[in-house]
């Protein structure tokens, strides 16, 4: 008897095991610039990130004179399933100047660069064509209105974030876009691209809506 029941939990811990490594996302750093399946577009809303994280750090990105709303986190290259990083290329990076110009859109020299290192490296492109695309991507879409014009902080379901993009961008599908949270807040839509940056059905990896009902969403400062 108890030799069958340790052979249960055995096969139980196995199976844990299995599902667990199915379920966590894939990733691989150091892989051959190019080799990819698509683009994930992310874009961040920066007063959340302000409230959360980036007042106290006193970043120039959280001052109200920029006027910031969804900025760009990243254009991402993705695998149907994970997503290499870091990888390796001939391309020389960016200089200092190139990530700055950056900021106007990504909210500080520094995103830009981390966006360089740990994605751009893997699209297989000079670090000036990779941040012209990237600016690309991020100027076909169009960001909400209606989340500009809010005076105070709301609490919303994750989901009507998703339907104002919807909204405002005839002909993409619930199956392009992503909306994550982070500590409470709406955190980032995300669209999936192709190559060519017509948006396509995101992977299953990337699809993981946030179901929050009462998400946070600061205003613009």
């Amino acid at each position: 008897m108890q030799h069958i029941t340790a052979l249960l939990a055995a096969l139980f811990a196995a199976l844990f095991a299995a599902l667990a490594v199915a379920a966590a996302p894939v990733f691989a750093d150091g892989e051959r610039a190019g080799e990819f399946d698509y683009y994930v577009l992310s874009l961040s809303w920066s007063p959340g990130w302000c409230a959360r994280e980036g007042d106290a750090r006193r970043s120039d990105q959280c001052d109200p004179r920029h006027d910031h709303g969804w900025v760009l986190h990243g254009l991402w290259p993705q695998y149907h399933r994970g997503y290499p990083s870091f990888c390796r290329t001939a391309k020389a990076p960016p200089s200092r100047a190139m990530t700055a110009a950056m900021a106007d859109i990504m909210g500080t020299a520094g995103l830009a660069w981390h966006q360089w290192k740990k994605h751009g490296t893997c699209a297989g492109l000079s670090a000036t064509d990779y941040y012209a695309l990237a600016r690309r991507a991020y100027g076909q879409v169009n960001r909400p209105e209606v989340l500009r014009r809010l005076d105070r902080t709301v609490r919303l379901p994750a989901s009507v974030v998703e339907e104002a993009f919807l909204q405002a961008n005839p002909g993409w599908e619930p199956d392009m876009i992503t909306i994550t949270c982070r500590d409470g807040y709406i955190h980032e839509a995300r669209l999936c691209l192709s190559r060519d940056l017509d948006p396509v059905p995101c992977g299953r990896d990337v699809a993981r809506d946030c179901t929050r009902k009462d998400a946070l969403l600061p205003p613009v400062r």
